[in-house]
C-alpha cells in the first residue's frame, strides 16, 4: 500500500516539525537558515499559512502562503515551495499548489504571485500547468546590509 499523503497548514511548530523543516531547508536553497525563532512568528502570524505536505506522518514538503490586504485588494504571495529529494515525482508539489490556491480563494485574494529561478524547468512547468501565467514585469529586491 502507498503512503497516504496529507496537506495541511501548520498551527505550531513543534521540535519534530522544525527539525524536519530544518532538514529541507538545504534542498530549498544553499544559502537559507534556519531560524527556530522566526518558524515561530510564521506559523502564529494570520497572515502566513506554512502548508506541510506529510508522508505517513514525515514532513516531505513545504510551502509558504502570504496574503495581505493593499488599497487595490487582497494579494497573495507564494514562497519556499520546496519537496524532499527522495520523494519528488509523486504530484507532492501540486497538492501543495492545489491546497494554497484553495485556501487563496477561500480568503478572497484577487491575485496569487510567485517566482521562481529560470534553472527550475519542473517546478516552471507545473506553475504554469497549475494556472500560472508569465508576467512582463521587473523584480526588484533590496536586501540591507546586515540581512541575513
Amino acid at each position: 500500500m502507498e503512503d497516504e499523503l496529507t496537506i495541511s497548514i501548520a498551527t505550531h511548530a513543534d521540535n519534530a516539525v522544525a527539525e524536519e523543516i530544518r532538514r529541507l531547508l538545504p534542498q530549498l536553497s544553499q544559502t537559507a537558515m534556519f531560524d527556530r525563532e522566526i518558524l515561530n512568528r510564521m506559523v502564529e502570524n494570520e497572515s502566513v499559512d506554512l502548508f506541510l505536505a506529510r508522508l505517513s506522518g514525515r514532513v516531505v514538503g513545504m510551502a509558504t502562503l502570504v496574503t495581505f490586504p493593499i488599497p487595490t485588494g487582497v494579494r497573495g504571495h507564494i514562497d519556499d515551495v520546496v519537496v524532499d529529494e527522495l520523494t519528488r515525482g509523486r504530484g507532492i508539489a501540486r497538492e501543495l499548489l492545489t491546497a494554497m490556491i484553495a485556501r487563496a480563494q477561500a480568503l478572497g485574494v484577487r491575485s496569487l504571485d510567485l517566482t521562481s529561478r529560470p534553472s527550475r524547468e519542473s517546478a516552471i512547468r507545473l506553475y504554469e500547468a497549475s494556472g500560472f501565467v508569465r508576467r512582463d514585469s521587473v523584480l526588484f529586491r533590496y536586501q540591507p546590509v546586515d540581512s541575513r
